[in-house]
């Protein structure tokens, strides 16, 4: 089995891939979108790709591609606690606190946040596009003092020095990483935690009270929703659809039943997925 995931090796998300799939060849892309296209070109069996985070929210660019840019659907989702440490070369370990630049991915560097301020003010932070590229970056500057913020993994793999772990401002910062596939594709991963069903809903224009009347779609056959979210559609302003997650794989009666009411509300239903979602 081929994976793709949100490169270079030692991100998140590839811990998030040896975690799920041990035995499967990793493939390491360089954004988000191009890792995605890869799954729907068929290069790779699955992507994998950060979905939210209990800090900072959505991954928006996840969920537009998702829904505006390919046909995939969520197949497994995984919980992986985000442990963010500020990482050197070794040759400058002694004067870690003398750095000039610290580089990571933006949702890591804001995640961090309290401790830049306290340790750091004034010290430009440079965005990369994953918190492992960021390490490999310091890796590829001995001469310069800099310093990454990623993960343990990361310091591993490109040799450099713990300066100080465990940098990040909440204790509980977890990201949940989509599994995607092409619509019939089944990944099978063990143990199943819990499942979820996942819609994307768009309502009707100009008809007051819609989103009452589909939350309470939900309400009365009792399905209980993880999470309601709003994104723009992209066609003007005042125009959205909503992600809604249901803590429940799809069955034969009750997913079904609410998917027909919002139709005949003059909703439009697309299901993102119904797949099990697994503690790392």
């Amino acid at each position: 089995m081929k994976i793709g995931y949100l490169g270079p090796e030692a991100t998140f998300t590839d811990y998030a891939v040896r975690q799920l799939f041990p035995e499967a060849e990793r493939i390491p892309f360089v954004s988000i979108p191009e890792c995605m296209d890869a799954a729907t070109a068929g290069e790779i069996d699955a992507a994998i790709v950060p979905l939210e985070n209990s800090i900072e929210g959505s991954v928006n660019l996840t969920i537009d591609y998702l829904v505006h840019e390919t046909d995939l659907q969520i197949v497994g989702e995984a919980v992986v606690p985000i442990r963010q440490h500020l990482l050197v070369h070794p040759n400058h370990l002694d004067k870690w606190k003398e750095v000039q630049l610290i580089c990571s991915h933006p949702h890591a560097l804001a995640q961090c946040h309290k401790f830049l301020h306290k340790e750091f003010k004034g010290i430009p932070l440079e965005h990369m596009s994953s918190t492992a590229a960021a390490a490999k970056f310091v890796q590829s500057h001995p001469e310069r003092n800099i310093a990454a913020i990623a993960n343990s993994l990361a310091g591993e793999e490109y040799g450099l020095a713990l300066a100080q772990q465990n940098i990040h401002d909440y204790s509980y910062n977890h990201t949940v990483f989509a599994v995607l596939a092409k619509s019939g594709e089944t990944i099978s991963i063990d143990p199943t935690v819990e499942s979820k069903t996942s819609l994307m809903v768009t309502l009707p224009s100009d008809h007051a009270g819609t989103l009452h009347q589909v939350l309470s779609a939900f309400s009365w056959r009792k399905l209980n929703l993880s999470k309601i979210e709003s994104r723009p559609m992209k066609t003007g302003l005042g125009k959205y659809f909503f992600i809604i997650d249901i803590n429940l794989k799809i069955d034969d009666v009750l997913i079904p039943g609410a998917i027909a009411e919002l139709e005949a509300l003059g909703c439009t239903v697309k299901m993102l997925g119904s797949y099990c979602s697994y503690k790392i």
